[in-house]
């Protein structure tokens, strides 16, 4: 399993002038852990094309890579695993198709959700909107963010890695770690940034320091 400390989710729509790929680049040059390749606004074809590039760098350096919701890119790409929500295949459908050897990862925001996701075999939870967001067109109101504290009553109810997603920044990132979570995931703070390589290597230096 990867560390989690730093976890990229792309989007291109939200970078600026740049390119998914370009943005990966850097981030992988900042010293990020995983990236997700997401792009829900683009094609099948699209987000294969992009995914090959990501795939790429992710492979030289030895980063995990991840596909958001689609089992079949995740094959086509030779991805590390797959990120599942609500509406996705179920987790012991995704095991079947990937193999043992596959990351599966599953978006909860509740206790119980949490709980299930971990029977049914998924290697780590994304957890979530952690603050409010306008990344996510269905998570953009304060009323969907679930706060710090329910995110450490997740932790305590499971065994695997818990990754905080939503709304997270360097400046709330270690509240983020401090409630439970093995890492942040994030778009904006690094699609977004003017830096990505720098936003990533910031980011990670208050995830490490809230780790001690």
């Amino acid at each position: 399993m990867p560390d989690w400390n730093v976890y990229l989710v792309t989007q291109e729509s939200l970078s600026g002038e740049r390119t998914t790929p370009e943005v990966v680049a850097s981030a992988v040059d900042g010293g990020v852990d995983v990236v997700q390749l997401r792009e829900k606004d683009r094609s099948a074809r699209e987000r294969y094309e992009t995914g090959r590039l990501i795939r790429e760098h992710t492979r030289e350096a030895g980063v995990t890579f991840i596909v958001n919701d689609r089992v079949d890119l995740a094959l086509a790409l030779d991805a590390d695993g797959v990120h599942l929500g609500d509406e996705d295949l179920p987790v012991a459908v995704a095991r079947d198709l990937l193999g043992e050897d596959a990351i599966i990862g599953r978006s909860v925001s509740f206790v119980d959700d949490a709980r299930e996701a971990e029977a049914a075999g998924t290697d780590y939870l994304g957890v979530g909107a952690i603050y409010a967001t306008g990344s996510k067109d269905d998570i953009d109101d304060d009323e969907y963010a679930i706060g710090t504290d329910r995110l450490a009553d997740i932790v305590d109810a499971v065994d695997i890695p818990v990754v905080g997603i939503g709304g997270v920044t360097t400046e709330n990132a270690s509240e983020v770690v401090e409630a439970g979570a093995d890492g942040v995931a994030v778009i904006t703070e690094i699609t977004d940034a003017d830096e990505p390589a720098v936003a990533t290597r910031e980011l990670a230096t208050v995830v490490t320091e809230a780790q001690r």
